[in-house]
């Protein structure tokens, strides 16, 4: 063996062992199209190597989930009526930290694709996104950059934009997280899998023509962000949302024909990826003709046509004899479509090219689940968490002058309205989208013809992670499901995008320990399995020289169903002279709130007071009033404590309100803490008997704090401003900073 050989694998991304390991699998020493083929096959991004153990403790069993997390392109769930959903979230972080527009574009271009290759038209997208400090010029960049790939591909495409975060930070400097989540619907029947069988039965490339765009792109995406990777932009690929929707027509219209036996994206990894998961998944193999694959450049290799992720393009596997009826449809819709090999009845991919045999590797050794390597990474504590456990809030001096922070808050980009971002996306195409005249805690998107509707959230506070990574993953799974709660909805599943630093870094890896054993626990007392997601691995940015990795950031995207849409409810108050009522155990804590960070900067302090046990009952008791119609709004209070809760619900229609605080506990405490497991319920006049008296007969706390007022926000009898005035500041915060 020459030394060549293992300085070539390593140059690919591969471990010593790992090399080893491939010549053991072929008998032999590869050669460099087998060896590229390994190297993102096996990559973290593709593999999950350095994950899958801790993955497989997820909970993926429900009485809904029809497709286990890993069977499919993306999750399945039975929604009702004849229904299935198939929702997914991934990310597209490094391509975004180089390149913008394109790498956000993309992403929603390639989660889109994962939910209709399954057979269901995509009819939401939610995204959650982390950025820098808007000081920063290069962070203005990136979001513009990022907003408009979004705006400009979802918005050509045709799919609503309906919820999502978005989240600045220091941490994200370098690296920010672009988290795409897109949603499908589909009748039972008529779901297509993700799977190669029947020798000889044609293999088809259909759509965008191949490109060397994308070469390596899960490498790429494996890898620590450095100031080197602008060098890597090559590995980006580029979107045509215009090409997409005519994809999406078409193969939903070959998806009414029985000429499919099966069907994937071609995303991370492109051919090579589809052709060896679908014939791992049915058990055969493929013989692939690439000189057959449709170029659009002179000049490409084998290798690089295998590894191309070259945009809008999918592989379909057809039956034998019904060709003509596939090929018809793609040229009705002026796609390019074109018999690039066949099934075969053993283990073994077969890439010829020019009569020339390139590769012959088992399937089964490539993917997850067969013969790609699983790793039981280091991990342990890191010293920061002990040391954010000594907070102490008696050593916190309490501002005079609350209403100064209620400003800054009102004003702060984690705070303030998202609307320079959500005004570039188009909300309402599809005429689904339930909450735009009806604000709620998650999205609500209507299934046309019944009495149901999807509610949607993507939800994650980082910096409760950070703290402690199993409590703060657990207060996201949380949030979600009181976010659907709120808005009238049962929580169904979940999905997740799970962005931390480098996995070899085992305080990094400890962090993302800790965020699946706390998403196990809280996604089991909540019902809601994980149907699948996302591992992105070596986040990190550079702060002040020195490399630290992006706060651990598990997102959790949600799927709930409201099961009759006379309950849905609002966030919005509803007229002045309703009572406002806390729900939820009041405590006495502002560790890890926007308003410790922000304005007395201590970032060291553990995560805020969270009761899963709590968190449970408050669901139950928030669902029967919605049910009995004794509320008139519901909002639960997370990012920015009770004061935004407040503020976010006088909104809409201009109204205020007049509250007072508790003796018993500091007014920063009771104002802006964050404290989990409460929400803020407004009561009508001719509610307040039956409501009161209902919860008289519950364990969990309930307190009356004050009315609802025509337009003042009057707090222990202090004016605090009309909410009007207050809604210009909250509108215009974000706006403000990217026009200077």
């Amino acid at each position: 063996m020459k030394e060549t050989d293992y300085q070539t694998a390593e140059e690919l991304g591969l471990l010593p062992e790992e090399f080893d390991r491939i010549k053991e699998i072929l008998g032999r020493t590869p050669n460099f199209t087998e060896l590229s083929i390994y190297s993102v096959m096996w990559s973290e991004h593709a593999s999950y190597k350095n994950s899958i153990k801790w993955l497989k403790t997820l909970p993926k069993k429900g009485k809904h989930v029809l497709a286990e997390a890993g069977a499919e392109n993306a999750g399945l769930v039975d929604v009702g009526n004849g229904y299935a959903c198939a929702f997914k979230i991934e990310s597209h972080n490094h391509p975004c930290a180089v390149e913008p527009y394109q790498g956000a574009a993309t992403g929603v271009g390639g989660i889109n694709r994962d939910v209709f290759t399954m057979g269901a038209r995509p009819v939401a997208q939610l995204n959650s996104l982390r950025f820098g400090s808007l000081k920063s010029e290069r962070t203005k960049w990136l979001l513009k950059g990022v907003v408009k790939g979004i705006g400009d591909y979802g918005n050509a495409f045709g799919v609503p934009v309906v919820g999502g975060e978005v989240f600045f930070d220091d941490c994200y400097s370098m690296n920010p997280l672009v988290n795409a989540m897109s949603v499908g619907l589909v009748r039972m029947e008529n779901t297509i899998s993700a799977v190669a069988k029947g020798a000889g039965n044609p293999v088809y490339i259909v759509g965008s023509s191949t490109g060397k765009d994308g070469i390596h792109g899960s490498t790429f995406a494996s890898a620590d962000i450095t100031e080197d990777s602008a060098n890597d932009i090559p590995s980006i690929q580029v979107g045509d949302p215009f090409m997409e929707k005519l994809l999406l027509e078409a193969t939903l219209e070959l998806n009414k024909t029985d000429a499919v036996i099966g069907m994937q994206d071609m995303g991370a990894a492109g051919i090579i990826c589809s052709t060896s998961e679908m014939s791992e998944k049915g058990g055969c193999g493929m013989k692939i003709y690439l000189d057959k694959v449709p170029l659009r450049q002179k000049n490409i290799e084998a290798w690089e046509i295998l590894l191309s992720e070259s945009q809008e393009r999918m592989l379909v596997v057809v039956e034998k004899g019904k060709e003509k009826t596939v090929e018809d449809i793609f040229e009705k819709w002026d796609l390019a479509c074109a018999v690039i090999g066949e099934v075969i009845d053993e283990d073994r991919l077969l890439f010829h090219y020019h009569g020339k045999l390139v590769a012959d590797i088992p399937a089964s050794t490539l993917v997850l689940g067969g013969g790609a390597p699983v790793y039981d990474r280091e991990y342990k504590e890191p010293q920061y968490y002990r040391e954010y456990k000594k907070f102490d809030i008696n050593n916190v001096t309490q501002p005079e002058n609350l209403k100064e922070v209620a400003m800054s808050l009102a004003a702060n980009p984690n705070i303030a309205s998202k609307r320079w971002v959500y005004e570039q996306y188009d909300t309402m195409v599809g005429t689904k989208n339930m909450s735009t005249n009806k604000p709620s805690d998650a999205a609500i998107v209507n299934i046309k013809k019944t009495d149901t509707a999807l509610v949607l959230t993507t939800d994650c506070n980082s910096r409760y992670v950070k703290a402690d990574p199993e409590t703060g993953t657990m207060i996201a799974v949380a949030e979600a499901a009181r976010n659907i709660v709120c808005s009238g909805g049962d929580p169904c599943a979940i999905t997740n995008c799970l962005n931390f630093g480098n996995p070899y870094n085992p305080e990094s890896y400890w962090q993302f320990v800790g965020a699946i054993k706390g998403m196990s626990r809280a996604c089991e007392y909540f019902g809601t399995p994980v149907t699948g997601g996302n591992v992105s691995f070596y986040n990190q940015s550079n702060i002040d020289g020195k490399i630290e990795s992006v706060n651990p950031t598990p997102v959790i995207g949600m799927l709930g169903l409201l099961k009759t849409k006379n309950n849905q409810m609002t966030l919005a108050f509803n007229e002045a002279g309703d009572a406002i009522f806390i729900l939820g155990k009041q405590v006495e804590d502002i560790a890890s709130s926007e308003y410790l960070y922000s304005y007395h900067k201590i970032t060291a302090s553990p995560a805020p007071y969270f009761n899963i046990e709590e968190e449970y009952g408050l669901h139950q008791i928030l669902q029967q009033l919605i049910t009995d119609k004794l509320i008139d709004s519901a909002h639960d209070i997370s990012d920015g404590g009770l004061f935004v809760t407040l503020l976010e619900s006088a909104m809409p229609h201009n109204l205020g309100f007049n509250i007072a605080t508790d003796e018993k506990m500091r007014k920063d405490a009771f104002l802006f803490g964050e404290a989990q497991g409460r929400v803020v319920v407004s009561v009508g006049k001719k509610n307040i008997d039956a409501f009161v008296d209902f919860m008289k007969g519950q364990s969990l706390p309930c307190v009356q704090i004050g009315n609802v007022t025509e337009s003042e926000i009057l707090i222990d009898r202090e004016s605090f401003g009309k909410t009007a005035d207050i809604k210009k500041i909250y509108d215009t915060a974000i706006e403000k900073i990217m026009e200077k």
